[in-house]
């Protein structure tokens, strides 16, 4: 037990996980973990089972401990389920979203990681956590992403809007499309030809309101699909009408060339102008 002052690192993990010692190596802080549970509970039949089937190792990345890297090698164990008529024979207890299936990863960090990849870019996240111990690569960013948000529907209201970027510039090319009051996406569909987004919308014919760059493809595909939406020139390109409306106008009203005068020329006219009053001064 820890003395009055000490910090006791079994605060921070559930009840049922026991540590049993703790190293540092180099930049990594090592946790050495052991179930103490009794029992869990079957993930097919959800029947509970107190029944040993036998142990195993898990090592698990943990949120950074002062900038060191936290692994979580952990002992628990693995259940015979006592429902004969469940297809699930053995399984291994999750200890809390620490040992889950396939996971790598305490759930608490997977969210961390998230939250600064939804702020940042996939690369950027990987560089941030690298600053702060945490061993994750850009790919590894993307999966979790995928994983955590495939097949989630995300709605929007009556206001949206769209716009192209590259998957790989000047050849791979997809569409966002975001909500208009959160500014959340919503959907990400393949090119920018308006074909998926003209089925898209087809599923969405409550939208109102759409804003748009000067695009032709997504203009005709609104114009057909919802015709009494209204059509907005976003931010950006309402910049750029207002430039080339000034860029016009000045064109207009001012010559192609404008004469300079050049200075040398000025400067000796004026010498000369100088001389020829000198000149007149002395004859009188």
């Amino acid at each position: 037990m820890p003395t009055e002052g000490q910090l006791n690192l079994e605060m921070f993990y559930p009840k049922t996980i026991k540590i049993i010692s703790n190293n540092i190596k180099e930049s990594t802080v090592k946790l050495n973990m052991k179930s103490i549970t009794s029992h869990a509970v079957c993930p097919l039949c959800h029947q509970i089972s107190s029944h040993y089937h036998s142990t195993y190792h898990r090592t698990i990345q943990d949120l950074p401990l002062l900038g060191y890297n936290v692994e979580l090698d952990i002992t628990a164990y693995r259940y015979y389920c006592e429902n004969s008529e469940c297809g699930q024979k053995v399984f291994a207890e999750e200890l809390e979203g620490f040992t889950g299936t396939y996971r790598r990863k305490t759930e608490r960090l997977e969210q961390l990681i998230l939250s600064i990849a939804m702020n940042t870019s996939c690369e950027g996240c990987s560089r941030i956590c690298h600053e702060m111990g945490i061993r994750v690569s850009g790919d590894s960013v993307i999966r979790l992403l995928t994983t955590t948000y495939e097949g989630n529907e995300h709605q929007c209201g009556c206001f949206i809007g769209i716009d192209d970027f590259a998957y790989k510039k000047g050849q791979t090319y997809g569409t966002v499309i975001c909500d208009g009051d959160s500014h959340n996406p919503v959907e990400i569909l393949d090119g920018r030809d308006g074909t998926s987004f003209k089925q898209w919308l087809k599923k969405h014919q409550f939208v109102r309101t759409i804003t748009r760059d000067r695009a032709s493809a997504y203009a005709k595909v609104i114009s057909e699909v919802l015709p009494e939406a209204i059509q907005i020139a976003d931010r950006f390109h309402l910049y750029q009408n207002l430039m080339k409306a000034v860029q016009d106008a000045l064109a207009r009203e001012l010559p192609n060339k404008i004469r300079i005068a050049n200075q040398i020329n000025d400067v000796q006219n004026d010498s000369d102008d100088v001389n020829l009053i000198n000149k007149c001064s002395k004859k009188k």
